[in-house]
């Protein structure tokens, strides 16, 4: 297959830029590893039926009320005022969060969900699940646009790298024309050896581990501990 045959691989690093970008052909990846799409796959992995992203607490509140589900989310890191959970993965546990529904806002995250909404189709990436994104994106055979929520606008170095690893992985299958794909995926390379020491540089690294949340950051840099593949459709994400 010569190059021309192949699909299009794109990295938005801001949803600011994110109007630069065919969405409507592509395949749009919602990467917010700290914290929002680590714990989507991870809530989803322990058997919750859904999440339903959303871009208030009012409504967060509202929804969860009205589904019966679990309001969740946070603001600058911290559990956002008026909900009763937060944004880390290892408050949903299958104990807890088994067949229910969560409701969960976030600081970048949830946003750019909503602003991609006329992609052919919206997955969620993260660490813990990254082989069930690369799997999905090379059988899938679309453009695809790596999208970083990244941290209000301003690039960040956590869904960079991991861009850069779904770039490293994937390319052979894509056209890759980019040069954020490849600014991606040569901080990867330079990463990998030890993403998390890496990460130490990292703003949101400092941002979150003033709050005593180390632990929530190396299992969001830790490779497919909750390897499934959130799809959102109608509004929801669910396992597929």
């Amino acid at each position: 297959m010569t190059e021309s045959n192949k699909p299009s691989l794109e990295v938005c690093l801001s949803p600011a830029l994110l109007h630069l970008f065919d969405v409507k052909n592509s395949i749009v990846v919602i990467i917010d590893v700290l914290r929002a799409t680590s714990t989507i796959c991870t809530a989803l992995y322990n058997g919750a039926a859904k999440v339903i992203p959303v871009a208030t607490v009012e409504e967060c509140v509202n929804i969860g009320r009205a589904v019966g589900g679990i309001t969740a989310g946070e603001r600058d890191g911290k559990v956002a005022e008026g909900l009763v959970h937060g944004n880390s993965p290892f408050e949903y546990p299958r104990s807890f969060i088994e067949d229910k529904t969560l409701v969960l806002t976030t600081t970048n995250g949830t946003k750019l969900l909503h602003m991609a909404k006329d992609a052919v189709q919206i997955i969620t990436g993260s660490f813990p699940n990254i082989s069930a994104v690369c799997d999905y994106l090379v059988a899938q055979n679309l453009p695809v646009v790596l999208g970083c929520a990244a941290w209000k606008d301003r690039i960040n170095m956590e869904d960079t790298l991991f861009a850069g690893a779904v770039v490293s992985r994937i390319k052979q299958h894509f056209d890759v024309n980019c040069d954020s794909a490849v600014v991606a995926e040569t901080l990867y390379q330079s990463a990998k050896g030890d993403v998390l020491t890496f990460m130490k540089q990292a703003s949101h690294y400092q941002r979150l581990a003033n709050y005593g949340l180390e632990k929530d950051i190396e299992y969001c840099l830790t490779p497919d501990i909750a390897n499934v593949l959130p799809l959102f459709k109608n509004g929801e994400l669910i396992s597929i």
